[in-house]
C-alpha cells in the first residue's frame, strides 16, 4: 500500500480491514506524506499499531511525492490515496515538467500535466508508475489503486489538453476499471463531490474494454 496522500486513517483502516478478511495475510504498508501534522500521526499510529514481535518493514516517510519519491523505483501490489482537491503545483512545477519532457514514458509523469491549478492527476501517474506487472510466471499478480477525487479530474480540460490526455492514457491502457460516485457531505464543512476511481493493470476478462460507472451518491446512513 502507498496512500502518498492522507496516510493516517485510510492506512490505518485500510490494514485493519485487511487483517480482519485475509486470515494468515503479511501485509507490509507503505505511506509518504509532506503535511507534517499527517506524517506524525500517521506514523506514531503505525508505530503504535504494530506487533513489535513481527518482523514487518512497514514505514511511513516524510517528503513531497512529487519532486521527492521516497519509494523511488519500488512496486506495490496496492495504492490508495486522498490527493488535496484544486490545490496548484506551482512550487513543484519546474521538477515535475523536466521529468516529463526528459523521461516520457519511463518517468512517472510520461501521460502528460494537468493544470498548474489542480495537481490531482499527477498523483494518480505516480502511482501508475509503481503498478506491479502482470507475468505468472514470475508470479506477479499486477495491481491496483484507488484514489478519491472531486470532479475536476472527470471534467476539466479539452481535447488535447493534459487532463485530457493522462485520461486517454488511463482508457486506452483499459487501466480504468470503474468510477464511484460517492455520497455528498463526507468531507467536513464541505458539499463537495467526490469520486473514487478504481485503476489497475489485472481486469478480469469480463471486465476487460468496459468501465464500470456507480452512482452511489444516495447509498448511505
Amino acid at each position: 500500500l502507498d496512500p502518498t496522500c492522507g496516510t493516517g486513517g485510510m492506512l490505518s483502516e485500510a490494514r485493519k480491514y485487511l487483517r480482519e478478511h485475509s486470515f494468515g495475510a503479511k501485509l507490509y504498508v507503505y505511506g509518504q506524506d509532506f503535511n507534517p501534522r499527517s506524517y506524525a500521526v500517521a506514523a506514531s499510529d503505525l508505530l503504535l499499531r504494530t506487533d513489535p514481535n513481527e518482523t514487518e518493514t512497514s514505514t511511513i516517510k516524510f517528503g513531497d511525492t512529487l519532486i521527492d519519491d521516497q519509494f523511488e523505483g519500488e512496486r506495490f501490489d496496492y495504492f490508495l490515496a486522498n490527493p488535496p482537491f484544486g490545490v496548484d503545483w506551482k512550487r513543484q512545477q519546474k521538477q515535475v515538467v523536466l521529468e516529463h519532457e526528459k523521461k516520457g514514458k519511463d518517468g512517472r509523469f510520461g501521460a502528460g500535466t494537468p493544470r498548474v491549478n489542480d495537481g490531482a492527476l499527477l498523483f494518480l501517474q505516480h502511482m501508475v508508475s509503481k503498478f506491479e506487472e502482470v507475468d505468472p510466471a514470475k508470479s506477479l499478480d499486477g495491481s491496483r489503486l484507488a484514489i478519491v477525487f472531486n470532479g475536476s479530474p472527470l471534467f476539466t480540460g479539452g481535447a488535447g489538453s493534459g487532463e485530457s490526455e493522462i485520461r486517454k492514457w488511463i482508457i486506452e491502457n483499459d487501466w480504468l476499471e470503474a468510477i464511484v460516485a460517492m455520497p455528498e457531505q463526507l468531507f467536513y464543512n464541505t458539499g463537495i463531490g467526490t469520486y473514487v476511481w478504481i485503476v489497475t493493470n489485472r481486469k478480469e476478462p469480463r471486465r476487460k474494454g468496459k468501465v464500470q460507472l456507480i452512482d452511489a451518491r444516495e447509498r448511505w446512513q
